[in-house]
C-alpha cells in the first residue's frame, strides 16, 4: 500500500505533484490545519503530515496520529510542532532550512538599509504630501562595522553581502573556526567585543536556552552609542522592553525587526517609536522561497517514506538516500545487536558502549547508534524506533559512548555492543557478509558464526559431549525445526554457548525439558524483527 500524506496548509501545486509523481497517496486539505478538532479526527489515517506555520501540531494531535511517521515543515521554524511529543512517539520532524536562506538574508540587508536611511518614515511623510528633506538624515553603510551574531547559513550570506557593501564585518559564533572566518573575510570576535565595536548588529541564531535574550538589557548597555539593531531571525533573542528604553534614551539610534517575542505582534514595546522599522515576519516571504521550501519538503518526505533517507531532521541524524542504500544491512545489524542485548538484560541499564571497526567506522555512526538503542529499548517498549529510542535512553539516564577504529580483525568491518548494568557487562558483535546478510560473530567473547532469524534459542552450558544431541532431540520432540545451529566455546571443557535459528518459537514445554536435563545454565528464547 502506498504511503499516505496529508497537506494541511497551503503548498504549491508543484509540491503536491511531487508526492503524486513519487507514487504517494496525497490528500491536499489546505484549510484543515486551522481546525484542530478535524485534524485530530483524521490524522490517524496518514503516514506523513506536510505543513507550514498555520497548522499547530500539538500533543493532542500527535496522540491521535496512530500511523504518523514524519512531519515535514516547509520552512525553518518548528515552534508550531510539539517536538518532544513527536520524538517520544517516534515521529521524525524535518524542516527545510536552506530553501529560504537567501531570501531571509536579503531581508536583513534590506532592513539595514531601511533603518540606516529612515526609508519607511520618509516614505510615509512624502505620501502625506510633506517634503521634509532635511528631517531624514541617514548614514552610509560603506565603511561601517557590522556585527553578525551567528555566522551560519543565513548569517554567512549576510556577511558576504555586507562585505560587498564595503562594510567591515565582525562575527560572533562559537562554532566558527578561525580558518573559516578568514575564508569568509570576517573577524571572529567574542560577544562583548562585537557589542562595543559594531555600528550595526544583526542576529542570525536559533532561539534556544543559550540564545534567549542574548541582547539583554545588560548586553544592550555594552553596545556602541548610536548602534542600529536588526533582528530577522527569531523573536525572543532581544529584550524588547530594554531595547525600547535604549531607543528612547538615544543610546540606540534605530532598530529593524521582522520577528517578535510574541506573534502575531498586535502590540509591542517597539511599535510607534521613531526610526524603528517593523515587518510581520516576512523573512521568507518571497515567491521563490515559498516555492523552494514547498518543493523541498515534498522531496524530503517522499525520500523518507519510500527509501528511508532522512534529510534535515531535527530529532534524528540525517541519512542520505545513498547512505540509506549502503547502510541498510548495517542498520539492520545494529538493531539485531541491540535487540539481543536488550532481550538478555533484565536489570536496569546504566550504559551502552558501541565499537565500530573497519569499513563501518566511516559510516553515519549517529544513525547506527540510534539503531542499536532502538533494538535495546524494544524489550521495554515494542513501539520504540530510531527516533524515540535515544530520547527514552536519555530520560532514563543511560550513558551512550562510541569508539571507532581501523580494521583490526578478520572482517572488513564489524560492530560490537556492550551493555553495562550494576551487576554485569554483556556484549555481542556482528558483521554484514558480502551477501548483505547480518551475522552474529561473537557473544561474551566467544567466536561464532550465526545467521539471524525471527525465532532463535540461546543456551549456555559447560563444554561437554551430548549437548548437540540433547538440543536436537528435545526440539525435535517438540515439533521445532532447526534451520541453523551455531556452537562456540571459550576453551575445551570451559563455558560454551549455542545459538539456534528455528522455524518457530520454541514452546515453553520444550524449554522446561531442556532445563530438567541439568546440562544448561541458561536457556533463553529470542525473537527478531527480520522483515
Amino acid at each position: 500500500m502506498a504511503p499516505k500524506v496529508l497537506i494541511s496548509d497551503k503548498l504549491s501545486e508543484a509540491a503536491v505533484q511531487i508526492f503524486r509523481d513519487r507514487g504517494i497517496d496525497v490528500d491536499f486539505q489546505p484549510d484543515v490545519g486551522k481546525d484542530k478538532e478535524k485534524l485530530a479526527a483524521i490524522i490517524g489515517d496518514y503516514d506523513g503530515l506536510a505543513i507550514r506555520s498555520a497548522t499547530k501540531v500539538t500533543e493532542k494531535i500527535i496522540a491521535a496520529a496512530s500511523n504518523l511517521k514524519v512531519i515535514g515543515r516547509a520552512g525553518i521554524g518548528t515552534d508550531n510542532i510539539d517536538k518532544e511529543a513527536a520524538s517520544k512517539k517516534g515521529i521524525i520532524v524535518m524542516n527545510t532550512p536552506f530553501g529560504n536562506m537567501i531570501t531571509t538574508a536579503e531581508h536583513a540587508i534590506a532592513m539595514m538599509f531601511a533603518v540606516a536611511r529612515q526609508i519607511p518614515e520618509a516614505s510615509a511623510s512624502t505620501h502625506d504630501g510633506k517634503w521634509e528633506k532635511s528631517k531624514f538624515m541617514g548614514v552610509e553603510l560603506t565603511g561601517k562595522t557590522l556585527g553578525v551574531i551567528g555566522a551560519g547559513n543565513i548569517g554567512g550570506i549576510v556577511c558576504d553581502r555586507a562585505r560587498a557593501l564595503k562594510m567591515k564585518v565582525l562575527a560572533y559564533d562559537p562554532f566558527l573556526g578561525e580558518e573559516k572566518a578568514k575564508k569568509m573575510g570576517v573577524e571572529k570576535v567574542d560577544l562583548d567585543d562585537l557589542l562595543g565595536r559594531a555600528d550595526f548588529i544583526t542576529l542570525h541564531v536559533p532561539f534556544t536556552d543559550q540564545t534567549a535574550n542574548i541582547l539583554s538589557a545588560e548586553a544592550i548597555a555594552k553596545t556602541k552609542k548610536g548602534v542600529r539593531i536588526i533582528n530577522c531571525a527569531r523573536g525572543g533573542l532581544v529584550d524588547e522592553e530594554a531595547l525600547a528604553e535604549a531607543l528612547k534614551s538615544g543610546h540606540v539610534a534605530g532598530a529593524a525587526f521582522d520577528v517578535f517575542a510574541k506573534e502575531p505582534a498586535n502590540e509591542n514595546a517597539l511599535f510607534h517609536l521613531p526610526n524603528v522599522v517593523c515587518t510581520p515576519h516576512l523573512g521568507a516571504a518571497t515567491t521563490e522561497a515559498q516555492e523552494n521550501v514547498a518543493l523541498q519538503v515534498a522531496e524530503q518526505m517522499s525520500n523518507y517514506l519510500l527509501t528511508g533517507a532522512v534529510e534535515n531532521a531535527l530529532n534524528m541524524p540525517s541519512v542520505t538516500a545513498e547512505e540509506a542504500r549502503v547502510m541498510g544491512p548495517w542498520v539492520k545489524l545494529a538493531g539485531y545487536l541491540g535487540s539481543f542485548t536488550g532481550q538478555m538484560t533484565d536489570e536496569p541499564i546504566r550504559a551502552i558502549n558501541i565499537l565500530y571497526d573497519g569499513v563501518v567506522a566511516d559510516m553515519n555512526l549517529d544513525a547506527l547508534n540510534c539503531g542499536v538503542i532502538a533494538g535495546i529499548m524494544k524489550k521495554a517498549n515494542p513501539d520504540v524506533n530510531m527516533v524515540s529510542a535515544p530520547f527514552i535512553a536519555k530520560e532514563r539516564g543511560i550513558q551512550i559512548s562510541t569508539t571507532n577504529q581501523d580494521k583490526s580483525g578478520t572482517f572488513d568491518g564489524y560492530m560490537k555492543v556492550t551493555v553495562v548494568t550494576a551487576k554485569r557487562e554483556r556484549s555481542i558483535a556482528g558483521t554484514v557478509f558480502s551477501d548483505g546478510k547480518p551475522r552474529f560473530i561473537q557473544i561474551k567473547g566467544i567466536n561464532i558464526d550465526a545467521e539471524v532469524g525471527a525465532h532463535m534459542l540461546y543456551t549456555t552450558n559447560k563444554d561437554m559431549p551430548g549437548i548437540i544431541g540433547t538440543l536436537g532431540q528435545t526440539l525435535g520432540d517438540g515439533g521445532v525445526n532447526i534451520a541453523n545451529f551455531t556452537l562456540g566455546r571459550a576453551e575445551a571443557g570451559g563455558e560454551a554457548i549455542a545459538l539456534l535459528y528455528v522455524d518457530e518459537a520454541v514452546p515453553a514445554e520444550s524449554r522446561a525439558k531442556l532445563a530438567e536435563t541439568g546440562l544448561f545454565t541458561q536457556i533463553k528464547p529470542l525473537a527478531f524483527d527480520v522483515a
